[in-house]
């Protein structure tokens, strides 16, 4: 199938993976800054890029565009893509915006074309590896989610979008582990959550807090947690991950350890394994050291492939894309409130009542 990709920054995995695809073919790119244009021409030698979205939306022969565009064009970005026929694959977070929700799920229907989230946690090798033995049931029953994002982000301090009001790092940067967490129980009922902003993101400028911690209920009882650090030193790598997912359950127990290419289990016969993937580092990493992890882009954007040829549905798609979202927003009124908010509300307020399958009271 052949793309086009919007947005060049993070847009570089994307076209790094396409290039390096047997299932996708790399139509068009685009970018508003000519300059990033010329340089991912002479990065990639592929120079059919333009400034203009519109190029890429009447191109008849682009199947899907790739969306890497700031957060809070998003929804404007994916609806032009629907509304000229094409599927989408967008970066997280979806949107930023839930009173645009429904107008996208409607169009998305109408259109029959479908929309995936590019929530890339999901498909790096531990993860990947955890969800397996997961649904083989080498954990027995699942009981809770421990998951964080610690990183010293202080580099973006240095970028003058991170500065204003509206970059957040709880959606930029905790929908990752979030993102974990429903993916295991999606149906989150409540939350609450502490944060601040430290004293190295106050003196660098940060707007939001930067340090927040969050409990979650699923409409089941079950519980979760998330945690998240952006402007301090973390822990070598050999002690902790800056990405970490562990679940636990009734006859075992396992960690996937993002970036450190790392899975820990103690599975239901109570062995215990630790599985490294090295000889994957190539693969995911492809620029600057283990950064800009494309084998994650190339990974999904397969699977979308293959679930738009089968006629099956790419998860996380625009429903649960959604949800999370809506997840995130009620984590940020419980920052503002100091008390726990239920998703339902935050769902009613915006006219998505059952998004989300939760328990009335």
């Amino acid at each position: 199938m052949k793309i086009g990709i919007l947005g060049l920054g993070e847009g570089r995995s994307t076209m790094s993976a396409v290039l390096a695809s047997d299932k996708l073919e790399l139509q068009r790119v685009c970018d508003l800054n000519e300059d990033l244009c010329r340089k991912r021409a002479k990065e990639f030698d592929f120079h059919h890029y333009t400034t203009r979205y519109e190029d890429l939306l009447e191109d008849a022969a682009i199947d899907i565009i790739a969306i890497y565009t700031p957060d809070h064009l998003h929804a404007q970005h994916i609806k032009m893509a629907l509304e000229h026929g094409k599927h989408v694959v967008c970066t997280k977070p979806l949107i930023d915006d839930l009173s645009v929700a429904n107008e996208l799920l409607q169009l998305s229907k109408k259109s029959g074309k479908k929309v995936f989230v590019g929530q890339s946690s999901r498909f790096f090798e531990p993860a990947k590896r955890q969800r397996i033995d997961y649904e083989k049931g080498m954990i027995g029953e699942l009981v809770s989610i421990e998951t964080h994002y610690n990183a010293d982000h202080r580099w973006f301090l240095g970028k003058g979008w991170s500065l204003s009001a509206s970059f957040s790092w709880l959606y930029g940067g905790l929908s990752h582990p979030v993102d974990f967490i429903r993916w295991y129980l999606p149906d989150i009922e409540e939350v609450m959550g502490y944060g601040m902003l430290s004293p190295n993101g106050k003196a660098g400028g940060l707007k939001n807090p930067d340090t927040m911690h969050f409990i979650f209920k699923a409409a089941d009882g079950r519980i979760a947690s998330t945690s998240g650090t952006y402007s301090c030193p973390v822990q070598p790598t050999q002690r902790d991950s800056e990405m970490t997912c562990i679940l636990r359950g009734t006859e075992g127990a396992s960690q996937a350890d993002y970036q450190e290419l790392r899975y820990a289990i103690t599975d239901k016969r109570g062995e215990e394994r630790i599985h490294t993937f090295d000889h994957l580092e190539k693969y995911y990493f492809r620029f600057e050291g283990r950064t800009h992890h494309a084998g994650e882009y190339q990974n999904y954007l397969e699977y979308f492939v293959s679930c738009i040829e089968k006629g099956e549905t790419a998860f996380p798609d625009l429903r649960e894309g959604i949800g999370t979202i809506a997840v995130l927003h009620a984590m940020n009124e419980a920052l503002k409130l100091g008390r726990p908010v239920k998703v339902k509300d935050i769902l009613g307020k915006y006219g998505l009542k059952g998004l989300i399958k939760i328990e009335e009271d």
